[in-house]
C-alpha cells in the first residue's frame, strides 16, 4: 500500500458487515492511523440491484440504528446516504478528500459487479481500494476439487473445509480508530422510508428479535450455552426453541461467521459438549457453500441448477400461491409454518422444508414464486441461501433432494410436532382437537367451520408431480 497521508481519511464502507468486531477492513483502516469516515449506502434504485425484502427493510432500519449507537459511543458517526454505490462513493471521496475506500467483499452477483465498478473508479480517481474477507470463513477460489473445480456436492465441499486446519480467531474491536475533525453530512435515516409502518404488519417482530450486534451476541451465548449440546437431536422439533436464531444477524453481518465458530468451539471444549456441536458448525457449512455456489453459478438465481428442469411444465394458479401464503391450504403444519413466517418474519428450518416441497410438489407451483414470497416476508432473506434451499427443495438444484421425495405434511407434523403444540400456536382455529385430530382434522370429520378443507389430496397430487418429473426425465434421455 502507498504511503499514507495522515490527515486524508479512509471511507469505511459497509454493507452487509454491520459490525465494530472481527471487521476486517476496519481493522486495517485503524492501523493505518489516519481519520476514518463510516459509510453507508442504501441502494434500491438502480434497475441491476436486489431490492431488499419487507422484512428485511425493517430489520436494515433497526441494525442501522444500533451501528449508529456503537459508533457514536466511539466518537464517530454512520453517515448515511443514498444511490448507486460507485457514484456515490465517488462524489464522497471528492467531497471528503479521502485517499481510500476499505470495504468488505460479497458474493451475490449485483454486488460482485459493484465491487468491479467500485474498484474501477478509484483508479480513475487515483485512490486506493481494498476490499477484506469477513462474510464467509473460506474465500470461494480457495476450496475447489482435486480438479480445481468448485464443488458441487454439500460433503465433500464440507470435509475439504474442514481438511484446511483450524478458523482464525476473531479481532477485536481496534481500539485506535482516529475519526475526522469534521464530519460530512447524512441523510436522516427516517427519510429513507425503509420500514413505514402502515399497515404495521411487523409491529410483533420486536418481540423475537433485536437486530444489531449486541443482539447478535446475546443470541450465540444463549445458543452455545444451551440448546447446542441438543442441537442434533432436537433442531427438527418446531415446537421447541433449539435452534440459534442467528440467521438474520448473520444475514446482516451483525456477528461474524468466525466469530460463531469460535463461540461454539470454545463452548464445546469447555462443556466436552461434541455432537450438537458439530452438528451446528455443518449448518455453517452450508450456508458457506450456497454462498459458493452462487459466486460460480451466478444464473441459479434465475434458472435451475439442473437445466432439464427449463423444460418442467410448473402451473400459475393465483389461488393455490395465495392460500398458501395465507396459510389457508388446509394442511395444518403448512398452515402453521407460513402463519409463523408473516408473523414473526422467520420459520422453523423444518417447517421450512416442508411448505417448500407442498408449494413445488403438491401444488407445483414453481420454486421461483416460494423464494420471491420468502424474499419479501423473512428478516433473515439471504440470496444464496434462500435460492440454493428453494431448489434443493424443489429438486432441481445442486446436490438436490430427489424430486421423488415429496414430503408428506400430515406424517411430518405427526413425526415432528406429535402433541401438536407448534399447530396450536400457530393455527389457533385447531387448538382444541385431540392430539390425532389436529394434524388431518378431515380425517375424522371435526374440520372446524373456520378451517379450510385440503385445497390439494396429498396422493393425487404426488402422483401428479411424479408424472411431470418421469416426463422431464424421459425427455432428457
Amino acid at each position: 500500500m502507498p504511503d499514507m497521508n495522515q490527515n486524508s481519511p479512509i471511507i469505511l464502507w459497509f454493507r452487509d458487515d454491520l459490525r465494530l468486531s472481527d471487521h476486517p477492513a476496519l481493522s486495517a483502516a485503524a492501523k493505518l492511523g489516519v481519520p476514518i469516515i463510516p459509510l453507508f449506502i442504501l441502494d434500491d434504485l438502480s434497475s441491476d440491484a436486489r431490492r431488499r425484502g419487507g422484512a428485511a427493510r425493517w430489520w436494515l432500519q433497526a441494525s442501522l440504528e444500533s451501528l449508529g449507537r456503537e459508533v457514536q459511543a466511539l466518537g464517530g458517526r454512520v453517515i448515511l446516504r443514498r444511490g448507486r454505490a460507485p457514484s456515490v462513493l465517488e462524489d464522497f471521496a471528492k467531497a471528503t478528500k479521502a485517499q481510500g475506500v476499505f470495504f468488505t467483499r460479497l458474493y451475490e452477483p449485483s454486488r460482485v459487479e459493484e465491487e468491479q465498478d467500485v474498484a474501477a473508479m478509484c483508479r480513475m480517481q487515483g485512490i486506493t481500494c481494498r476490499r477484506y474477507p469477513g462474510a464467509l470463513l473460506f474465500e470461494p477460489e480457495d476450496i475447489a476439487t482435486q480438479k480445481g473445480e468448485p464443488f458441487r456436492v454439500f460433503t465433500p465441499f464440507s470435509k475439504a473445509c474442514l481438511s484446511r486446519g483450524g478458523i482464525k480467531a476473531p479481532l477485536s474491536v481496534p481500539d485506535n480508530i482516529i475519526w475526522p475533525d469534521s464530519w460530512p453530512e447524512t441523510d436522516p435515516l427516517s427519510s429513507w422510508g425503509l420500514y413505514r409502518g402502515s399497515p404495521d404488519w411487523a409491529k410483533d417482530f420486536p418481540t423475537y428479535w433485536t437486530p444489531g450486534s449486541a443482539g447478535a451476541s446475546q443470541k450465540a451465548e444463549r445458543f452455545v450455552v444451551g440448546p447446542v449440546s441438543d442441537y442434533s437431536d432436537k433442531r427438527d422439533i418446531p415446537s421447541l426453541d433449539f435452534t440459534s436464531s442467528l440467521s438474520p444477524h448473520l444475514s446482516f453481518g451483525e456477528i461474524s461467521p468466525r466469530q460463531v465458530w469460535h463461540r461454539v468451539h470454545h463452548q464445546e471444549g469447555a462443556e466436552g459438549r461434541g455432537v450438537g456441536s458439530q452438528a451446528f458448525l455443518r449448518q455453517i457449512l452450508w450456508r458457506e457453500f450456497c454462498r459458493h455456489l452462487l459466486f460460480h453459478w451466478p444464473q441459479m438465481t434465475a434458472k435451475p441448477f439442473d437445466p432439464k428442469f427449463d423444460a418442467f411444465p410448473w402451473r400459475e394458479d393465483d389461488g393455490d400461491l395465495l392460500a398458501w401464503q395465507k396459510g389457508q391450504t388446509g394442511y395444518p403444519l403448512v398452515d402453521a409454518g407460513m402463519r409463523q413466517l408473516w408473523h414473526s418474519g422467520w420459520m422453523h428450518n423444518r417447517v421450512r422444508m416442508v411448505v417448500a416441497s407442498f408449494l413445488t410438489k403438491h401444488l407445483m407451483i414453481s420454486w421461483r414464486a416460494g423464494a420471491e414470497w420468502f424474499w419479501d416476508t423473512l428478516v433473515d432473506a439471504d440470496l444464496a441461501n434462500n435460492t440454493a434451499g428453494w431448489q434443493w427443495v424443489a429438486g432441481c438444484g445442486c446436490d438436490a433432494a430427489p424430486y421423488f421425495r415429496v414430503f408428506n405434511p400430515i406424517l411430518q407434523s405427526r413425526k415432528f410436532d406429535p402433541e401438536g403444540f407448534y399447530i396450536r400456536r400457530w393455527v389457533p382455529e385447531l387448538a382444541p382437537l385431540s392430539n390425532r385430530q389436529v394434524h388431518a382434522p378431515w380425517e375424522d370429520g371435526v374440520l372446524p367451520p373456520d378451517y379450510p378443507a385440503p385445497i390439494v389430496d396429498h396422493a393425487a397430487a404426488r402422483a401428479r408431480a411424479l408424472d411431470a418429473y418421469n416426463g422431464i426425465r424421459q425427455r432428457s434421455n
